[in-house]
């Protein structure tokens, strides 16, 4: 294996946003980090599926996620994990920040996740 000593910094600033408002931070070439911030209350999204797996943690807010037949809420301090390929949706209930990291990386491209279901 080729020793890699690429060095990233991403002032969130001035990061890209997708179209769902999430914030695409630093991204290697087998992880990538976004952040969602703020996401209102109410908001939610269809369910979908991804070809990466994605895990998160909750920094404010609450939101369920509706992930292959489960429920699950999340708080502030709370984990998940969304697998590779499993159906899931996120319903937010109240004003929602967290940071995910994804692998393979979820990738900003042409104001769209080019690696979405």
């Amino acid at each position: 294996m080729t020793k890699d000593s690429t060095i990233k910094k991403v002032t969130s600033d001035h990061s890209p946003l997708g179209e769902m408002g999430q914030k695409y931070l630093v991204a290697g070439k087998r992880l990538s980090m976004r952040l969602w911030e703020k996401v209102p209350k109410g908001e939610a999204d269809m369910r979908h599926r991804r070809d990466y797996e994605t895990v998160g943690y909750v920094i404010a807010g609450r939101a369920r996620l509706e992930l292959e037949g489960q429920e699950i809420v999340l708080n502030p301090g709370d984990c998940w994990l969304v697998p590779a390929g499993a159906e899931h949706r996120y319903r937010i209930e109240e004003a929602f920040t967290a940071i995910e990291a994804t692998a393979p990386p979820a990738e900003f491209h042409d104001d769209r996740d080019v690696r979405s279901g």
